[in-house]
């Protein structure tokens, strides 16, 4: 791990980061720590982008605060109501046209 005071970083981002696998470079001010670039593995951009979005933080932990307090639905009942609703919808979109009458 390599402590970079801001003031001090005269390296450039290529640089810092080329030396990641050596650890993680946290940038400091004044000495507490404001950013840092760290080695990511096993992890794509949106991924390692909404780790990070505090808004999906947030609603996440909504959501599990959610089902602890109000209970949730099993994966089996969840499949069960989501092929009871496409199968209503594909009975609405297949209806039978009425017939069309002589004048």
């Amino acid at each position: 791990m390599k402590i970079v005071e801001k003031s001090e970083a005269t390296g450039t981002l290529a640089e810092y980061a080329s030396n990641i696998q050596n650890g993680a470079v946290i940038v400091t001010d004044h000495g507490s720590p404001v950013a840092a670039l760290v080695p990511i593995q096993n992890a794509d951009v949106e991924t390692v982008t909404l780790s990070t979005n505090e808004q999906f933080i947030n609603l996440i932990e909504r959501s599990r605060s959610r089902a602890q307090t109000e209970g949730g639905i099993s994966s089996q009942e969840l499949r069960k109501r989501l092929k009871a609703s496409t199968e209503a919808v594909a009975e609405q979109t297949h209806a039978p046209e009425p017939p069309i009458r002589d004048v």
